[in-house]
């Protein structure tokens, strides 16, 4: 498994700077679309009941990277740093935009979804770069111990930077558009979120694309990529595990439960693209060869919509206690 996955590593995947634009715009718009949905009151409802939220935010910002990392040394004899710095990378994004919707079609609390969403898309300018920076450099100290490979060099203030342009902007002016056009931003919502949808799958295809471009054909690409979606099942399955176990065993009541888990077990990897394809962050000359990276964080942005719609059916089958 560990050599097909390194034929993927050793691609090498780009945008040219037009294309890099647009993926640029289209995560503005995603982000602009979340921050439609961010009202103050449902900062207050966190306020009367912040137990829900704070379990949620613990889950998202510190057990989920935790036990990715713990992952990324079980599965260590089988896969590649790459595609293990990319599950890493996947785990420190913020809550995916489609999380609320998932919610709702499991009969969770859809307000603390909504507010889940809010709070990691608000800090994930600071968030995002501070736990890929940490666990990444974690796994680079692991891997140079373990695996005679020299320590990857993780950024961080580059990230800051992009993210902070990336997401700072669209999220304050789609809290603005909420708070001065307040009926205007209700009516966009919707078409804004399907849209988003749409155009995150667009993202996601190009960069699937990309990839595939830029392999040969052959059994043991194929079955590279099957390694890759492996992991990714692997990875998310551990994820919503993550966030079931731990809401569970912090004992909330049952609709909460299946909001953390959601809300833990759906990231927004279109994030993760837009930063693993800039080469400001990961430039040409040191990370050479991200098709593990870029590879598992797409996947990742198809099967997490497939495990959140099964996950969906089976809480919206069983009764709420």
């Amino acid at each position: 498994m560990r050599e097909l996955l390194q034929n993927i590593d050793g691609l090498h995947i780009a945008l040219t700077q037009g294309n890099m634009h647009i993926v640029n715009i289209i995560l503005a718009f995603i982000m602009f679309g979340v921050a439609l949905g961010i009202k103050l009151n449902s900062f207050k409802d966190i306020i009367k009941n912040p137990k829900p939220a704070i379990v949620g935010i613990i889950m998202q910002w510190v057990a989920l990277p935790a036990v990715t990392f713990l992952v990324t040394i079980i599965l260590n004899p089988f896969i590649t740093p790459m595609v293990a710095i990319g599950m890493i990378l996947v785990a420190s994004c913020p809550g995916g935009n489609i999380s609320n919707f998932i919610s709702s079609l499991s009969k969770g609390n859809v307000e603390l979804s909504v507010s889940m969403t809010a709070i990691t898309t608000l800090f994930a300018p600071i968030i995002t770069p501070f736990n890929f920076w940490f666990w990444g450099t974690l796994y680079g100290k692991y891997t140079s111990e373990h695996n005679n490979l020299p320590a990857l060099e993780i950024p961080f203030s580059e990230m800051l930077f992009s993210i902070g342009i990336i997401l700072g902007i669209p999220i304050i002016l789609g809290i603005i558009c909420a708070r001065v056009f307040p009926r205007l931003s209700i009516r966009m919502r919707r078409p804004t979120t399907i849209l988003s949808v749409i155009l995150f799958l667009g993202m996601v295809a190009v960069s699937l694309t990309q990839v595939l471009n830029a392999i040969e054909p052959s059994w043991d690409t194929c079955a590279g990529i099957l390694c890759v979606l492996l992991v990714v099942i692997i990875h998310n399955a551990s994820a919503l595990a993550t966030g079931y176990y731990g809401a569970r065993l912090l004992r909330l009541r049952e609709a909460n439960v299946r909001t953390v888990t959601i809300e833990t077990g759906i990231q927004n990897s279109g994030l993760g693209l837009a930063l693993l394809l800039n080469p400001n962050i990961f430039p040409t000359d040191t990370w050479d060869a991200n098709g593990g990276m870029v590879l598992i964080t797409a996947l990742w942005g198809i099967w997490h919509i497939v495990s959140g719609l099964i996950i969906s059916r089976y809480f919206s089958r069983k009764p709420l206690n």
